[in-house]
């Protein structure tokens, strides 16, 4: 076709920058416009004769088939949006306006490039999504999977790894990682690619086209048959506090370096979230811990009685309160010093929390004032020889910063429900015996 000038009509849709292009009842590209190339990656000569279908992500496949059925009915389509595969292997978004042209037997169509929008879109929804899982997610593991989720919906995921650096004893250690060949990520090419992600603050981009030696790893992780790596560090206003990677698997689509861009800007977001879940969760220790013995505080173990008591309720079974205090502790303070007594109450902290189980609670409530709670006790027996034990224990000499000391405990016992079945009636009682051993004691003492 000619215009009145003779000029080919080609050769005005070609200094379109939107791609023109008719398909065939068939679905083979039978004119493609020459900015094909540069949206496709692929010459009009290497466009013509192929399969539309062929060029589309696999993801996008089924529901352009369905389109297309659409358009041949009669029915035009103007907003339809899909992704294609580009020759050098990276992904397009792309929005198509087409139509079917009953008399030419073709579907006429015009595709824009919109990748640039999409990713654009992508990066604001990402910003979104991440504050709302950082918000959200009631603990760092939740946050991860949910991160993993919300990047597994625009890059291959399925192998995705947390790695975060513990500067004070300068260990690597991975809270989240899902890989189905790769058990212990500490030893492997990505716990390697982590490392190294982490010393040197900066991103790693690993495809067969760019290929990566790994220290302590046989060989070039990249080549024809490997899978591709991308690692970002976490960095924070702290520095590099770890790093994300995501694997995909040969055959998978390649990672960019605008993938790379993109988790870049995702893991800053990411990194501002962990900062701010791990100052919440060092504030709540903080809140409900002694911060001499590293033991619950009263506070912590209120709730923690609170929910051995509902347990012994539903299941009607039997707990125990035991209150333990130091006899002549104040002596110590003032013929040692305070910074002696501390390091006793540290020590009887660790004494105590090995005459016990997991299960149990060894608390600090004050001064020279330890609580232990037994969660589950089977008779009254059972707190008893926990009681002698402690006894025993803790009259073992300690050595302190070359001094010897011995201390002896005063121990009131509360059991559940003998006792009380409501925590002040077990406290009272547990400190009133503790109190009747204390006057005991000392009587004996006397004698």
């Amino acid at each position: 076709m000619t215009t009145r000038n003779s000029a080919p009509l080609a050769s005005y849709i070609d200094l379109l920058l939107d791609v023109v292009c008719a398909v065939d009842r068939q679905g083979r590209f039978v004119f493609v416009s020459a900015s094909c190339e540069q949206v496709f990656g692929y010459t009009q000569d290497e466009l013509i004769g192929q399969q539309m279908i062929e060029m589309v992500h696999p993801a996008d496949r089924q529901r352009t088939l369905d389109a297309a059925r659409e358009i041949m009915r009669g029915q035009p389509n103007p907003n339809f949006e899909n992704r294609y595969l580009r020759k050098d292997g990276q992904v397009v978004h792309i929005m198509w306006s087409a139509r079917w042209s009953e008399v030419d037997q073709l579907r006429i169509a015009v595709a824009r490039d919109i990748t640039e929008r999409k990713l654009a879109e992508s990066r604001q929804a990402a910003l979104y999504a991440i504050s709302e899982a950082a918000h959200a997610a009631e603990d760092l593991l939740a946050l991860f999977k949910r991160i993993h989720q919300l990047i597994g919906e625009w890059l291959p995921a399925l192998n995705f790894s947390v790695a975060l650096y513990d500067e004070h004893c300068e260990q690597l250690n991975f809270p989240y990682h899902v890989d189905h060949h790769e058990c212990d990520p500490e030893f492997s090419v990505t716990g390697r690619l982590c490392a190294e992600v982490i010393r040197t603050g900066q991103p790693v981009l690993v495809t067969p086209e760019q290929p990566f030696t790994v220290s302590g790893c046989s060989g070039v992780v990249g080549d024809q048959d490997s899978p591709c790596w991308l690692g970002v560090p976490l960095n924070s206003q702290k520095g590099t506090i770890g790093a994300l990677i995501v694997k995909s698997m040969p055959g998978d689509v390649h990672y960019t370096e605008r993938d790379k861009e993109l988790l870049q800007y995702v893991c800053a977001q990411v990194a501002a979230a962990i900062e701010r879940k791990q100052l919440h969760s060092r504030l709540q220790y903080m809140a409900q811990h002694d911060h001499l013995t590293r033991l619950p505080n009263r506070e912590l173990l209120r709730e923690r009685l609170a929910s051995a008591l509902g347990k012994a309720k539903r299941d009607l079974g039997r707990m125990a309160l035991l209150y333990v205090d130091l006899d002549d502790f104040k002596q110590v303070n003032d013929t040692y010093g305070h910074g002696i007594g501390d390091m006793l109450l540290q020590a009887v902290a660790n004494r105590l929390q090995g005459c016990v189980r997991e299960s149990d609670t060894v608390a600090r409530i004050g001064g020279d004032e330890f609580v232990v709670l037994l969660d589950s006790v089977q008779a009254a027996e059972d707190a008893s020889r926990v009681a002698i034990k402690i006894r025993q224990v803790l009259a073992q000499p300690m050595r302190l910063d070359s001094h010897s000391l011995n201390i002896l405990p005063s121990i009131g016992v509360a059991l559940y429900p003998e006792h009380g079945t409501e925590e002040k009636q077990l406290f009272k009682h547990a400190d009133e015996a503790m109190y009747a051993a204390k006057r005991l004691s000392e009587r004996l003492d006397r004698a």
